[in-house]
């Protein structure tokens, strides 16, 4: 497994996922501008870690998607943990354990690794499985 490569995804999906959650609260569609942000933030996920996967296995092509997904999570959770929460969280009321037992992070975190393993299947693993007849 590339590891710095997939923290370096990790780290660009989060910084682009954080300025559209950042972004959705300006736009005013919603009466709760959290549970907005949530769903700007489950939508533009997606596309993020597709693309993500694409680039990674671009370089290499035999990690299993779960691990490319953990990885790609596991960067996120580190970034919200340093900077989402001390610096967006604990200044509106909430704090690290409310952030982190919240239905839309745990649904979120699935997200990842439900689309890096739909990734790795439908681009990675049918192209690399032989057909035994």
């Amino acid at each position: 497994m590339k590891l710095t490569y997939a923290i370096l995804l990790g780290i660009a999906i989060w910084i682009i996922g954080i300025l559209f959650y950042s972004i959705s609260y300006s736009v005013f569609i919603l009466e709760n501008p959290d549970i907005q942000a949530n769903i700007v933030l489950f939508v533009v996920v997606m596309p993020l870690v597709w693309f993500g996967c694409h680039f990674y296995y671009k370089k290499d092509n035999k990690t299993h998607g779960l691990k490319v997904g953990q990885t790609l999570l596991l960067t996120a959770v580190a970034l919200d943990a340093l900077i989402t929460v001390p610096f967006f969280v604990i200044p509106n009321g909430g704090n690290h354990y409310s952030f982190f037992t919240s239905l839309g992070f745990w649904i979120i975190a699935f997200e990842f690794l439900v689309v890096a393993a739909l990734y790795w299947s439908a681009r990675v693993y049918s192209k690399n499985a032989t057909v035994k007849l």
